[in-house]
């Protein structure tokens, strides 16, 4: 769906016109029962002018049976609305959400960098809720009360034009006050979804952030910042009702004005001889019938406002373009030898520069290490190889050909990343391994866990592999979830490997054994050391020292201690 040219109203008609059945079975249980209330004050005028006259009482009561009937009827129908009617908005709100998450899936690093993570959550439950009210209400409402309103009018006009005029010309005040409020209320509640954002990143933090609460005895201080945005929500909200309020108000003395001006014009005319007290009492139930709807369509408004400004906040995302996107023209490259280079990159992040004319290679099978004081870009040099950002000058190319025409998928396949901060996925110990391969055998994912020294391990927890281990990996110490992390790049088994930091936040003792499983896994790979500790990079074939976003050196272990400068100074 082409969300950037296509108008907001034209995307909500593609998401129901796919629920199309549905659509119209709710459609015409809404005629049938706008045709039902319609029927009601007709029925009673000809009851009071020609049935109840003229004795016919057997046709008055088949009538009223008929008549009671069709009340049943109506509540059948209602019944069909509300079911049928939901499960459309179901519908349309999980396809909008696997939409939302496929395109979330797609954006950038950068989104993420300026995004927190609570905010985007809230778009992709609270907001799309009140999108499926306003997908379910919206049409039947809409058809039931529009119906209703041009029914009643219609035939209001055969029974006096005159004070049918009269309430024509209250309709363009209702109108006029409801455009009005509109625009104060959908900015309200776009304020109060900004709010909720605020107040889902708070929980997340506050939840995920619990154990280093407790480490801290700052319990208290979380509760404040919860408070905080709790309170700033509440505020949101208050300003929306106000809002509400005067919409509210406004259409109720609208409405409640009508009744009081036809019964004042009918008197005026009934005193004049042009109108009768049968007619007089038909039409105010007319009226009745005419002002349930709009009361209808004022209460609905409420749901409408919330449900546009969901939407737009929905389209807001859907229509941000990710920064990293595959070339019409780039290809799938297959397994690469892996062949790495940086030719005179230079990369500027937010305004500031990062890197600076940085050229590096890193040949196919051999290791290439970046050491350098933190900060001074051995990360983002890791991040452009993976195409996460893109260069602003240079190049960076695998085997020869620019990472910019390589599709961004099959180049990660071919690239394997253990981090010094590793992801668990709440779920077992099987599942955080396979997701290297997600295709993997239950014997590859053993094999795997056995060449990361973790297999013995694994069978002493109380499940094996189908052991829980919690949120973020909370029930493994630091070295089974690195342990993991090798785990799942043997199974990934690419012909590049990249080490940021690996090992950095163990003990030495672990560092020691995991530092065996990482040496095996580098055999016959292309791979790419960021470290602190020379130890660990010592045997590498090329050796680079990165400080503020330059190479300040570059040589192998005995080249750069001759040299005498920064990589002397760090060995000693």
């Amino acid at each position: 769906m082409d969300f950037k040219n296509k108008k907001p109203f034209e995307i909500f008609v593609a998401y129901i016109v796919r629920e199309k059945k549905l659509f119209i079975i709710d459609t015409i249980c809404a005629v049938l029962v706008a045709a039902i209330d319609l029927a009601f004050p007709y029925v009673s005028k000809n009851s009071m002018q020609t049935y109840l006259p003229q004795s016919m009482y057997k046709t008055f009561f088949i009538v009223m049976a008929i008549l009671a009937a069709a009340y049943v009827l109506k509540a059948a129908l209602y019944y069909v609305i509300t079911v049928l009617g939901h499960r459309m908005g179901v519908n349309i709100e999980s396809r909008m959400r696997e939409d939302l998450y496929s395109h979330m899936q797609a954006l950038s690093f950068g989104f993420y960098d300026k995004n927190r993570t609570g905010t985007l959550v809230s778009r992709l439950t609270g907001d799309l809720f009140e999108i499926t009210e306003l997908a379910h209400h919206g049409p039947e409402n809409i058809i039931i009360c529009a119906l209703t309103i041009v029914g009643s009018m219609l035939i209001m006009f055969t029974i006096n034009w005159q004070l049918t005029l009269v309430l024509a010309v209250l309709l363009p005040l209702c109108l006029w006050f409801t455009l009005k409020c509109r625009v104060k209320m959908k900015d309200a509640n776009m304020e109060v979804k900004r709010k909720m954002g605020v107040i889902y990143s708070a929980l997340e933090n506050g939840v995920s952030g619990v154990r280093t609460a407790k480490a801290f005895a700052n319990e208290e201080l979380e509760k404040q910042k919860f408070d905080a945005a709790n309170d700033m929500y509440r505020g949101a909200k208050k300003e929306y009702y106000k809002t509400m309020g005067a919409f509210m108000s406004g259409m109720e003395f609208t409405t409640g004005i009508m009744p009081v001006v036809v019964i004042a014009v009918g008197g005026v005319l009934i005193m004049n001889g042009r109108f009768s007290y049968i007619d007089l009492i038909t039409f105010t139930l007319y009226v009745s019938t005419f002002i349930n709807p709009v009361r209808k369509l004022a209460q609905f408004a409420e749901i409408y406002m919330q449900g546009a400004a969901g939407f737009e906040r929905f389209l807001e995302i859907m229509r941000t373009e990710p920064e990293i996107v595959d070339a019409p023209d780039a290809v799938d490259i297959g397994r690469i030898r892996g062949d790495i280079a940086l030719n005179d990159v230079s990369f500027t992040y937010d305004s500031a520069e990062v890197l600076h004319h940085v050229s590096l290679r890193a040949e196919a099978g051999k290791t290439l290490a970046l050491i350098g004081p933190s900060g001074g870009g051995k990360t983002t040099i890791s991040q452009l190889i993976m195409r996460f950002y893109d260069v602003s000058d240079g190049s960076v190319t695998v085997d020869g050909t620019d990472v910019r025409g390589i599709t961004q998928a099959s180049l990660r396949r071919n690239i394997g990343i253990i981090q010094q901060d590793v992801y668990m996925f709440a779920g077992t110990v099987r599942e955080n391994i396979r997701y290297g391969r997600p295709d993997a055998t239950d014997e590859e994912i053993v094999e795997a866990a056995r060449l990361a020294e973790l297999h013995d391990e694994i069978m002493q927890m109380p499940d094996g592999y189908d052991s829980y281990i919690g949120e973020r990996g909370v029930m493994l110490s630091g070295g089974q979830k690195q342990r993991i992390s090798i785990a799942r790049v043997f199974l990934k088994n690419p012909p590049v490997l990249i080490l940021d930091e690996a090992t950095s936040a163990l003990d030495t003792v672990t560092e020691r054994r995991i530092q065996a499983s990482l040496d095996r896994l580098c055999v016959g790979r292309t791979s790419i050391v960021i470290a602190h500790r020379l130890s660990t990079i010592r045997n590498a074939d090329s050796i680079a020292v990165i400080e503020h976003g330059r190479i300040a050196e570059q040589g192998n272990h005995e080249e750069l201690l001759a040299l005498g400068g920064t990589y002397f100074s760090l060995a000693n």
